[in-house]
């Protein structure tokens, strides 16, 4: 109750014989700096910026302050000024940051902190980093970090998973401007989905998030922010790549951008199509990339009816076609193999926030949704002119999926003043997600229905500028559960210095015994569909989890340098894994099931060098090891084994930009994955038996040039860039052949050499 009533005071007292204090924060003379947070520490007040980068602070006494301005993209900026009777003025220029130190992030914590101020490392790849690696979508940008690695993991359909920390997609919750709407059926394809142009960042937290997010928020949250309309603009791309002079693949883009003349109200519309041709390596006559389809349009709007009230609305369409297999035209049943699959996904989001006057409260409600549709065949055509055959042609393997979610929830933040200070935030959401996935000639059925009902409790304390801790709780009461799953989370922060911080965190999670992404794909191996069922007692998998890392960055006005060391340590409970069980009339069958525990433990290591903002250079590696606490059985012609398969002990990333000038820069990237070990079953004509494989490392090297041209008299720039991706072909080059291959038998990179050149009109 005591929460409650400070959370309204905040927002309707005020001193009466207080000043007020206005004014607007810009860059580099006059750009604006929109949503900017003005704190004066001495008075324990603040608030935010409007669209405008315009500010009103009323409840201000007289004196000698020291007013903190911060924004995402700018360097902290600190300046005194004595507050007098009546109306002050106080118009703050501040300077674009070196190397983002000084970012704003809402993932760690769900609210708005400093990097350097958060006791959780929350990474962020912005969209100017996605275009300097010549990321199509989000699957091609999420390698430049360190701890992750996404993968492909089907030779026919190239669905792909985003593995955080050495543990599998499953484990990490991906969210959409902060909620849980990227579903089982979703993840899928999704990350191939979302192109970059709707995308203004993405935030990334390793290690365990259950106590703000739920269920399967085990080895990390990636949140996806859409765009937001900041200025007037319009922007228009195409770009084209040739995939090892065999396949072509073209995108147009778009994006534009309205506010109106009063900064309160704004809209953001983004489209992108593209369409790829399928590419065949081994010359077999089957595809290694599919053939894409894809359109994708949305909008992002906001209105603000007072300076301190926020409405956002969010929309976005999804449509795909995507074909993988026998490189035949005609119905998909006719080929030899193939997966055909249609995608219709909507994602929607609507928002609404009230911050109090002196800033120190603030309440958000929201409700999301997503619904997505599939049509797909997955089939393999039995031997020609056969009555297998014959009952293939007439009732062949077509099927329909869909996966609908809703979220509605609720957060309450309040600031307190006692030895020193403490941010309480307490939130609800609940969650409903209802998964279908139906194929009649196989007998394969998914039908789930779930729902979960969560509570979370934080704290946030920061007794002094150098120490603060975190800590948090959430009650999850999930409808596949007998019980209420408690998960807590204590972080510390410990500045040694402005350029050391320490850092340690423990949480817990867990993964309800429900079907996710991998469980919702068909892969093809010996000529035969292997399909995966749940097994009846199946019970929840639960994590331990635990870092320690130290921070280190040095900063003056000509250069940063700086470095992170994490330690990491998870320990599972009840480890989901997959058991071989027999043969049907289609092909393989597993089993989900519950098995003892498994480690994963290991060592990130990030560094990063700006100079001048002329030349900068960043990369991560990462050390680790995956193993089950009792050997897994893969395969009934094999021995068990402890390793977990396609988890790497090593990988990493070095990306770097030279700006030789406004007009021209220059990029280079690199991503390396080590050894792993696979599986790879029998079937095709070079696999005779079922064996394990230790893959061979290999090296993606990346180069791109830009030229920008500034149209003075359009106010407006056309940039044309070039470049390649995977400069030394390092592809797989041991692919299974024909109709009969292991489709999960594929481990190397997304794609071959591939020529890059994009050109953008932008006009302002």
């Amino acid at each position: 109750m005591r929460f409650f009533l400070l959370f309204s005071l905040n927002l309707l007292v005020c001193d009466i014989s207080a000043q007020v204090l206005k004014g607007c924060i810009t860059s580099n003379g006059n750009q604006l700096v929109p949503f900017a947070n003005i704190v004066i520490e001495e008075l324990n007040i603040g608030v935010s910026a409007d669209k405008k980068g315009c500010y009103e602070l009323d409840c201000v006494t007289d004196g000698d302050y020291n007013v903190t301005v911060s924004a995402v993209g700018m360097q902290l900026t600190n300046q005194l000024f004595s507050v007098k009777k009546g109306v002050n003025l106080l118009n703050i220029d501040m300077l674009p940051s070196v190397y983002d130190l000084d970012d704003v992030v809402i993932t760690g914590e769900r609210s708005p902190k400093r990097k350097t101020d958060s006791p959780i490392i929350v990474n962020i790849i912005n969209s100017a980093q996605l275009e300097n690696v010549q990321a199509c979508n989000l699957s091609e940008g999420l390698n430049f970090q360190p701890g992750l690695r996404v993968e492909i993991d089907c030779q026919t359909c190239n669905y792909s998973q985003l593995r955080i920390n050495g543990l599998a997609g499953g484990y990490s919750q991906i969210l959409i401007n902060g909620r849980s709407i990227f579903s089982s059926l979703v993840a899928l394809y999704g990350l191939e989905q979302l192109p970059v142009n709707m995308i203004d960042r993405v935030e990334i937290v390793r290690g365990g998030g259950s106590a703000l997010y739920g269920s399967s928020a085990i080895a990390g949250v990636v949140n996806i922010i859409t765009k937001l309309p900041l200025k007037n603009n319009y922007n228009i791309g195409y770009d084209y790549r040739q995939i090892n002079r065999a396949s072509n693949d073209h995108v147009f883009r778009g994006n534009m951008s309205f506010v109106n003349s009063n900064k309160d109200a704004g809209m953001v519309f983004f489209f992108n199509n593209r369409k790829r041709a399928w590419y065949d390596h081994n010359e077999d006559n089957f595809s290694e990339l599919p053939k894409l389809h894809d359109m994708s349009f949305g909008s992002n709007f906001y209105f603000m009816p007072t300076k301190n009230q926020k409405i956002e609305f969010n929309v976005s369409k999804l449509n795909e076609y995507r074909y993988g297999g026998e490189m035949v035209d005609g119905l998909a049943h006719f080929s030899l193999q193939a997966e055909e699959r249609y995608h219709d996904v909507l994602l929607a989001n609507l928002d609404y926030q009230l911050n109090s006057k002196n800033g120190n409260s603030s309440f958000i409600a929201y409700l999301a949704f997503q619904d997505a549709k599939r049509d797909h065949y997955t089939g393999i055509r039995p031997e020609l002119n056969t009555f297998s055959d014959t009952l293939h042609l007439i009732d062949p393997p077509y099927g329909k999926s869909s996966n609908r979610t809703g979220q509605a929830g609720f957060q309450l933040s309040n600031k307190l003043s006692f030895l020193g200070s403490n941010i309480l935030t307490i939130g609800g959401d609940f969650l409903d997600d209802n998964v279908s996935d139906k194929i009649e000639v196989y007998n394969y059925l998914v039908d789930q229905k779930v729902n979960t009902l969560g509570l979370f409790l934080q704290s946030d304390w920061s007794f002094s500028d150098n120490f603060n801790v975190l800590s948090s709780v959430r009650f999850d009461n999930h409808s596949m559960l007998n019980s209420i799953v408690l998960s807590p989370r204590f972080s510390l922060l410990y500045k040694f210095n402005e350029e050391v911080q320490f850092r340690s965190t423990y949480s817990t999670g867990f993964r309800a015994p429900q079907a996710f992404d991998s469980d919702l794909h068909m892969a093809f191996a010996g000529g035969g569909v292997s399909t995966i069922d749940l097994a009846d007692d199946l019970i929840e998998e639960t994590s331990n989890s635990l870092s320690f890392s130290i921070n280190y960055d040095r900063l003056n006005k000509t250069y940063l340098f700086g470095f992170t060391l994490e330690a990491f340590l998870t320990s599972l409970d009840n480890v989901f894994y997959y058991e071989f069980i027999g043969q049907n009339d289609f092909g393989e069958q597993l089993l989900k099931r519950n098995g003892k525990g498994a480690v994963v433990h290991g060592v990130n290591i990030e560094s990063r060098l700006n100079y001048v903002n002329i030349f900068r250079v960043e990369s991560g590696y990462t050390f680790q090891k995956s193993e089950h606490v009792s050997p897994i059985l893969y395969s009934s012609d094999l021995l068990p084994k402890k390793d977990f398969l396609r988890s790497p002990d090593s990988y990493g990333y070095a990306a770097m930009s030279y700006f030789l000038n406004k007009s021209l820069s220059f990029n280079a990237n690199l991503v390396y994955t080590g050894k792993m070990h696979l599986i790879h079953l029998a079937g095709s004509p070079e696999q005779e038996v079922n064996e394990y494989f230790i893959s061979e490392p290999f090296t993606v090297i990346g180069l791109r040039a830009s030229y920008v041209i500034s149209l003075d008299a359009h106010e407006g720039e056309v940039k044309v860039s070039f470049g390649v991706k995977n400069l030394t072909n390092a592809y797989q080059d041991n692919f299974d052949t024909t109709k009969n291959r292991d489709s999960n038998f594929i481990y190397g990179p997304a794609l071959p050499r591939t020529l890059y050149l994009g050109l953008n009109w932008s006009l302002k």
